[in-house]
């Protein structure tokens, strides 16, 4: 009896140290934390953030908010159409970013950038700090922010394209550095989506500031990435990120748009409207090369992606196509897709990811109305369709920031 006793207690000492140990199918598996909230703008003529709270069961809450940025927004125009542009109205990922507890919103009708302070304790509470700051670049479209480097820099895509970086503290935003030009021959506003900037993203080691930029194929204009290297502050010298790029146009890449960095790598997964998704790697730090790609089949043009964290695969939108679609961040190879038609939705842009659930914007189209859509990473299922005319939300709204 004693024996036995003994045995009972070791198996439920094992079974307690089994279930607590993190496990790949969910039992005893360490649970991804949660966003605290999600965050878009307007892009309206009065540009304005709005902020959405996210409830401990990873959905929508409807106590969202909108803060005006002091700023204007604008529109692209369509080549297709030559009409403005929207949905899709700055072709960009990233209009809005998160360093820290501070958020950094672009302005692309007057050339500026603002920055807030947000509430620990309320995360719709946007507080803006200082004065927003004026952009030597004309239309910015896409911001990136370092906590670690306090700097935020801003990619234009207008008359005067390039990228622009300036150094930031609990005062506000410093003043912009001069532009790192890129010749695109683009007007203010500029035509696009073709021959545009794309993203601004800092590397996970925040040695690096990269940039995406469309080519044409239409006019054998190949898009390239430009990678920035960023020199860490010394007792000497402060932050600062490099004038001069080093251009990379990976091979059967045309049309680069948005990217998202891999955890525990410097690779990047990039869409390129011209045909789907690809990994990138890199060449001593330096040149990309294509690790894997695939093409996106019926797409109307992929170019936004989040890496979920619940199942490290990246899922991409399409503005034409009301569907996100997974794929392997070793290869690009289509793991499925979530067919999201039934919500009577146009299509999907900006989008982010945090604990089970990934968020994706669909600004409508002026009959349809502005919606976040939400889905299960793991179950491949909407959750929650959460509309936002009711905090003013409409065809020219872009970005997607989140709080963790």
């Amino acid at each position: 009896m004693y024996g036995l006793t003994l045995l009972s207690l070791s198996l439920a000492t094992i079974m307690d140290q089994v279930l607590a140990r993190p496990t790949s199918c969910g039992m005893g598996a360490t649970q991804n934390k949660n966003g605290k909230a999600i965050y878009l703008i307007t892009n309206d003529n009065t540009n304005a953030v709005v902020s959405i709270p996210i409830g401990e069961d990873g959905l929508l809450q409807t106590t969202g908010t909108s803060t005006a940025t002091a700023g204007a927004g604008s529109n692209s125009f369509d080549g297709l159409t030559n009409q403005t542009a929207a949905p899709d109205a700055l072709f960009s990922q990233s209009s809005l970013t998160i360093a820290g507890n501070n958020l950094f919103a672009v302005n692309a009708g007057c050339n500026s950038l603002s920055m807030f302070a947000i509430d620990p304790q309320d995360p719709t509470k946007l507080t803006m700090v200082g004065k927003p700051v004026a952009v030597p670049g004309e239309f910015p479209t896409t911001v990136a922010a370092s906590a670690e480097h306090q700097i935020a820099c801003v990619g234009s895509t207008g008359a005067k394209a390039g990228v622009s970086c300036a150094s930031f503290s609990a005062k506000g935003l410093g003043a912009m550095d001069d532009l790192r030009e890129f010749d695109l021959g683009q007007t203010t506003p500029p035509v696009g989506p073709m021959n545009t900037v794309s993203q601004v993203a800092f590397s996970n080691d925040g040695k690096t500031l990269f940039t995406t930029v469309k080519g044409d194929p239409t006019k054998n204009n190949t898009g390239f990435l430009a990678s920035f290297h960023v020199q860490a502050c010394t007792k000497t010298k402060a932050v600062s990120v490099s004038q001069k790029a080093v251009m990379s146009s990976p091979a059967g890449t045309a049309v680069l748009f948005g990217f998202s960095t891999m955890k525990g790598s410097n690779n990047l997964f990039v869409t390129d409207a011209s045909f789907g998704g690809a990994v990138l790697s890199f060449d001593q730090g330096i040149l990309a090369t294509v690790q894997g790609k695939e093409v996106v089949y019926g797409q109307t043009a992929t170019c936004w992606v989040a890496i979920s964290p619940a199942t490290n695969t990246a899922f991409v939108t399409d503005v034409g196509v009301n569907r996100m679609v997974e794929m392997s961040l070793t290869d690009a190879s289509i793991q499925g897709q979530v067919d999201l038609s039934a919500n009577g939705d146009p299509g999907l842009i900006d989008l982010r990811a945090a604990g089970d659930f990934v968020y994706a914007l669909s600004p409508g189209n002026g009959t349809t109305q502005a919606a976040v859509t939400v889905v299960n990473a793991m179950t491949k299922e909407q959750v929650q369709h959460f509309q936002l005319q009711d905090l003013g939300v409409g065809k020219n709204a872009q970005g997607m920031a989140l709080l963790e």
